[in-house]
């Protein structure tokens, strides 16, 4: 099954709603909108290469709360239609959900829009941020797009908002069947010095997340698809294997992750070491677990704004781990069902994470899985996308590829 399936038309409609919906919601001053490209971009760099200059309650300011609603949010919002159709989140009547750094709501919203089997259920959700005006911008705007009063008092959805940092907020009541952190521990692990470990940040962060979780809860992050958020995704991972805790998506199985930090790990009992010094990593091997895929389904109105702010978005990207529900007797990474060594004739599943590229002359796709990285090649690999899963017999042929050590598998 792909990660990312097509939006459905139903979602669809109601992303395209949604700058005009936010629109309505916050109107902007028309001595305010020519600036609303400038306010986008100069967000943007307090995100990233002005992240130095950037207060805790920066969402508190006007234009950029401004330009945090009609663009990143929306954008935001549609990263998460993609993914979340695809998960198996087994929520239930009366099941309660805990989102970490929620904003405005945003894996509320995205949930509501994308997965309508959901919107009857009676859902407990303790939604939490920093930034009191962000966390009521949300609930004025999630009121509004399901058709409901500012508090939500006729809506089997009950959203509580709760204003305190993600590390020192007591959460009351039940534990979680869900737990979401979206787009929040990048924030946290862009202040940690490289010389600090990355998964000794993780493990504080399981310890941190563990305890908010329903035995048979799940819980799902999700990060910016670049390096250090890729590698901290692998980092947590590990740490929720050691915690009893099993991957679900994106991973294919839950062996050891072959690329923690770009190191090739394709070590597997069954496939072989390499034994033979290896050429560089070809510049279009993936060094981190991350996901693309194309905008064209997006609103017009907000690939709009974000080419007038200098920032087009042809392709969106991230990074994420859903985790499933903590198991009795787990001993760690490599442990459990889809992580057990492989015979012949067993079929091994395996993710396809890069786009294609030429190999030789085929065409061929980086892809992740229980014997470690593999490169798919062949004619039949442009039917493929990032995030396929793909079922192939198993054991491999011995051939790997020169350029990064992957397995060679041809379907």
């Amino acid at each position: 099954m792909n990660l990312f399936p097509p939006l459905t038309a139903e979602i669809r409609s109601i992303l395209d709603g949604v700058p005009a919906l936010i629109e309505k919601t916050f109107p902007l001053p028309c001595r305010h909108r020519a600036g609303l490209p400038a306010d986008v971009a100069e967000l943007s760099r307090l995100l990233t290469s002005g992240r130095g200059e950037r207060s805790a309650s920066y969402l508190g300011r006007p234009g950029l709360l401004s330009a945090y609603l009609r663009c990143f949010f929306p954008w935001n919002l549609y990263r998460l239609c993609r993914l979340l159709p695809a998960l198996p989140l087994h929520l239930e009547a009366g099941d309660a959900v805990t989102d970490l750094g929620a904003g405005p709501l945003t894996f509320a919203v995205a949930l509501w829009i994308a997965r309508s089997d959901l919107r009857e259920l009676p859902l407990e959700f303790r939604c939490i941020d920093q930034t009191s005006a962000i966390l009521e911008a949300g609930l004025k705007f999630f009121g509004i797009l399901t058709g409901k009063d500012k508090n939500n008092a006729s809506c089997p959805w009950k959203i509580k908002t709760i204003r305190g940092s993600i590390d020192g907020t007591r959460v009351y009541g039940k534990p979680a069947k869900l737990v979401s952190a979206v787009n929040v521990f990048n924030e946290l692990i862009q202040g940690i010095p490289h010389a600090v470990s990355l998964p000794e940040a993780a493990k504080k962060r399981v310890r941190f997340l563990s305890p908010l979780l329903d035995r048979e809860g799940r819980v799902l992050v999700v990060e910016p698809g670049v390096p250090r958020s890729g590698e901290f995704i692998a980092a947590l991972r590990t740490s929720f294997l050691e915690a009893g805790r099993y991957p679900l998506a994106p991973c294919a199985h839950s062996a050891v992750c072959p690329l923690p930090g770009n190191k090739r790990q394709n070590t597997s009992p069954g496939y072989g070491e390499v034994k033979t010094p290896l050429r560089k990593w070809s510049h279009v091997t993936p060094k981190w677990c991350h996901f693309a895929f194309a905008t064209g389904d997006a609103p017009a109105a907000l690939r709009k704004l974000s080419a007038a702010a200098g920032l087009p978005k042809d392709r969106a990207t991230l990074s994420f781990l859903f985790a499933g529900a903590l198991q009795d007797g787990a001993t760690g990474a490599g442990a459990g069902s889809s992580g057990q060594n492989m015979s012949d004739g067993e079929q091994c599943r395996l993710r396809i994470l890069s786009d294609s590229f030429p190999t030789g002359p085929f065409r061929g796709r980086y892809a992740c899985g229980e014997p470690g990285l593999v490169l798919v090649k062949g004619l039949a690999v442009e039917a493929f996308e990032s995030g396929s899963l793909l079922l192939c017999d198993a054991p491999f042929a011995p051939e790997r590829d020169p350029e990064s050590g992957a397995l060679v598998y041809t379907p």
